[in-house]
């Protein structure tokens, strides 16, 4: 029992300390976890022949990722994909392996291996790819969801690969081999002895009873462990029907990732898909973790001084293949931008499937011993890779783009308003919508072309420039303006234009968004009449809907925000002048936070006064209109 706790204290603590020193220097925790594996592993020896066991037990983290992705995706949603599962997905797996396997017959291999190392190397990592879209935020880019459906439509594609690369087993080897191995399947022997129609009935039937039973059965079953009212059970049953969707798909020859991958799409609807979610994260991210670990740590160094000619230019060869195949299909849908080169360099490694078919394939007498252990380190080298493609998209292809696009040729802007509003996202939009129902011409400036697009899309006009340029501002008329809103997204930015706009034209009225306490002193301090900060209001309405939610009267709940908002506003100067006195960087000193306190206390005190005890007797008789007066306000309206 020791050795088993030795071991685990020494992959987390390897984990422990690689993992944020590769996040901070900006490789991502995947690269991390590899660096992890090959300290522990082949330079220290700290862990040694186990990391085979511990990686297929580690696996399993890709099977529980691809269940929190069929959460993700309602039926209809899935629906909604099948063009980029099947356009996209489908084009890149069958040129991938058509020029992966030409490639392998000019280096004198059988058709049937060639075959098979198109067929392995054109899959790509899901476990490196989504948990690097997550981490930099990337996962709703036209990019990262054209990658998604490829990834998706490759994961379906492990099931057939499973029962066809069997087929290419090569006789010679076969031969050879059998007799040593002919016990080492681990198969069901009734299984083994259906005929193929009967056990394609079976793998059917198989299928439609996890999506029936997640249809029918899942909700009571979850109703009836939440009424325990025990968090241990609901995560002992979530890991209970993992496991046992794995298991199953096990059993019939089936990949348990695409049986839980199923399972997942079947139960996105159910009201209890979130409390899965919440218990099955924590199990992923660990075992992901550790699946890459143990990637990191089975790498034979042996074997690669040997080969490593091979290994280096076999893993270089692939992924400039992939990436430039991938390349290809984005230039034929008309994919541009960081876009295309997102879904190119990101999908243009070998998969952690990579390593179960290799196995898989020795095991048929597919690959040759020798030759199997070489592809591994390539599938390996592959994956080490990816972190710094992602570095290369972050610091080369990323800031081009962005500066290529800042230096578009701006629209013509062909209207004047007496507001100019520089930014269209969510604040700027609502303010914009606000001034055109009344009446007010607006000229709206936004330097995301996707979202001036958009507007335009729902009949809002906006140009597309980037109002921080002030010939760019002048074409819009802000000589002749009353009002400047600023609501881009560029906190810096916005201090930036804040400044020129109040040095340049000190006639104009500017009000800026501000992102919280600290931007807002900024922007003042830089010139601005009106700050507003964007959640300010917001939380505060959503504060009266708690009061209200708890029974309070109407008219009292209006008196404490407006006292709360009137304290707020008096004292606001006096914490801009002691956040004037602080020096760069150090302006929400002790001095600040004493005063902040002392004014919260104010609050506090006047909010414990009973606003009845100061009003009028026409106010303090003042009562809340019917609840359903909103419901007939908007009927009639309606009718009219």
């Amino acid at each position: 029992m020791t050795s088993y706790f030795v071991q685990a204290f020494i992959y987390l603590i390897a984990a422990v300390i690689v993992v944020p020193l590769a996040k901070r220097a900006g490789l991502g925790s995947v690269m991390g976890y590899l660096i992890a594996g090959i300290l522990i592993g082949p330079v220290l020896g700290l862990v040694g022949h186990e990391t085979v066991t511990i990686q297929h037990f580690a696996e399993f983290g890709v099977v529980m990722m691809l269940f929190l992705v069929g959460l993700e995706l309602a039926p209809n949603m899935l629906w909604q994909m099948k063009s980029k599962l099947l356009g996209l997905g489908g084009l890149q797996l069958a040129l991938t392996t058509l020029v992966l396997a030409s490639i392998s017959l000019l280096f004198e291999q059988t058709w049937q291996v060639s075959l098979a190392i198109g067929l392995i190397f054109s899959l790509s990592s899901t476990a490196i790819i989504l948990q690097t879209f997550n981490e930099k935020k990337l996962t709703n880019t036209q990019g990262g969801k054209n990658a998604f459906s490829v990834l998706l439509f490759q994961d379906i594609a492990v099931i057939p690969m499973l029962a066809f690369i069997p087929l290419l087993g090569v006789m010679e080897i076969s031969q050879n081999t059998s007799q040593e191995q002919g016990d080492n399947h681990n198969t069901i022997g009734f299984i083994e002895q259906l005929s193929t129609s009967m056990h394609m009935l079976l793998v059917v039937g198989v299928i439609v009873s996890v999506i029936v039973a997640g249809h029918y059965f899942s909700r009571p079953l979850f109703r009836y462990v939440a009424k325990s009212g025990l968090r241990e059970i609901f995560v002992a049953m979530a890991l209970m029907v993992v496991i046992g969707i794995s298991a199953l798909m096990g059993l019939v020859g089936l990949s348990p990732a695409l049986g839980t991958f199923i399972a997942g799409v079947v139960l996105a609807n159910s009201e209890f898909r979130h409390e899965l979610e919440s218990n099955i994260e924590p199990f992923k991210g660990l075992l992901l973790g550790l699946f890459f670990i143990t990637v990191g740590a089975g790498v034979d160094f042996a074997v690669f001084a040997e080969s490593w000619l091979f290994i280096i230019g076999a893993a270089i060869i692939m992924m400039l293949i992939k990436a430039l195949v991938l390349y290809i299909i984005m230039r034929a849908f008309c994919i541009k931008g960081t876009s295309r080169w997102l879904f190119s360099l990101s999908l243009a490694q070998a998969g952690e499937f990579g390593f179960v078919l290799l196995n898989y394939s020795s095991q048929y007498q597919v690959f040759p011993p020798a030759l199997s252990e070489k592809l591994q380190l390539v599938v390996a080298l592959s994956m080490f890779l990816t972190p710094i493609l992602f570095v290369l998209l972050d610091k080369v292809i990323f800031p081009r783009f962005e500066k290529d696009l800042n230096e578009q040729e701006a629209d013509e802007i062909t209207e004047q308003g007496c507001v100019i509003i520089a930014g269209t996202g969510r604040f700027g939009q609502v303010i914009n919508r606000f001034l055109i129902a009344n009446d007010i011409d607006t000229v709206v400036l936004d330097r995301e072309a996707n979202q001036v697009e958009h507007m335009r899309q729902i009949n809002i006009k906006s140009f597309f420039g980037d109002a921080t340029r002030p010939e760019l501002l002048e074409t819009a008329g802000i000589g002749s303006a009353t009002m400047i809103v600023i609501a881009i997204d560029d906190k810096e930015d916005a201090v930036m234009l804040t400044e020129f706009v109040r040095s340049n034209y000190p006639n104009i009225t500017i009000l800026s968004r501000a992102f919280d306490r600290g931007h807002s002193y900024q922007l003042k301090n830089a010139g601005a009449d009106f700050v507003i900060v964007e959640t300010y209001f917001s939380a505060l309405e959503a504060g009266g809907k708690v009061l209200e939610a708890l029974d309070m009267h109407a008219f009292q709940i209006k008196q404490k925000m407006h006292t709360f908002k009137s304290i707020e506003d008096k004292v606001s100067h006096q914490l801009f002048e002691q956040w004037e006195k602080g020096s760069h960087g150090q302006q929400f000193d002790q001095g600040f936070k004493d005063l902040f306190i002392q004014f919260d206390s104010m609050i506090k005190t006047n909010m414990q006064d009973d606003g009845f005890n100061h009003s009028s007797k026409s106010e303090r008789g003042w009562t809340p209109p019917p609840k359903d007066y909103q419901t007939q306000l908007t009927k009639a309206f309606d009718e009219k």
